[in-house]
């Protein structure tokens, strides 16, 4: 199956940020990737995974969150990759410009986030409760979306390294305050970055599974 790709920019605010698009032929689907801490939409262990999801038909949008100006910033601090708020302010911009300008066509969305990055996906799941149907959180802070866990409607799949002994606490925590649909997967052998081999591979088919049957079963809004 063909996939196109296209950089774009888009909107949030003042800001524009900067989003790569894979799109298929015929989208069953569209993933929206929110980077991990002091990441980018160029981080290769994300684009192992979306690459996994364009071979099943999935359009996959992989965004920097924070403009090129306070990357720079965020480098010296650290302080903007722990800004859950601003982040999925950003995400839910992210998500009206794929319901309006609609690149990948009425496909539903999902949202992939890593590190940090799941926290800032479920707070902008809660936030857009009617276009985001589904989200995968690796290695994830679901944790640091505080009250919104219990207001997320869409389906959850929290998956942890089995050797990432805190994350997994803080996953198992997460998930007690989830109301929607929501499981948490232990890879078993894997640290934090799932570095280890087959480990990553494990990530994408379960995320892959997981939208497809959260997304390619649903009808997209009219």
């Amino acid at each position: 199956m063909g996939v196109r790709g296209s950089e774009v920019t888009i909107r949030a605010g003042r800001a524009g940020l900067l989003a790569d698009l894979l799109v298929p032929a015929e989208p069953v689907g569209v993933v929206l990737f929110a980077h991990g801490s002091g990441s980018s939409r160029h981080s290769p262990r994300n684009l192992a995974v979306a690459h996994q999801l364009n071979r099943g038909g999935l359009g996959t949008v992989l965004v920097d969150l924070l403009t090129e100006a306070e990357e720079q910033v965020d480098g010296v601090t650290a302080e903007l990759r722990f800004d859950i708020g601003l982040l999925a302010v950003r995400l839910a911009a992210v998500v009206d410009w794929l319901a309006t300008e609609r690149p990948f066509g009425a496909a539903p969305i999902g949202i992939f986030g890593a590190s940090t990055g799941a926290a800032a996906a479920l707070v902008a799941a809660a936030q857009r409760p009617d276009l985001v149907r589904a989200v995968v959180s690796r290695g994830g802070r679901p944790d640091l979306a505080g009250a919104a866990l219990g207001q997320v409607r869409a389906a959850t799949l929290l998956l942890v390294g089995g050797r990432d002994e805190q994350v997994i606490a803080l996953n198992e925590q997460a998930l007690s305050q989830l109301t929607a649909p929501a499981e948490l997967r232990v890879i078993p052998g894997a640290t934090h970055l799932f570095g280890e081999p087959g480990t990553l591979g494990q990530v994408a088919e379960a995320a892959d599974d997981w939208f497809h049957g959260h997304l390619h079963a649903q009808s997209a809004r009219p």
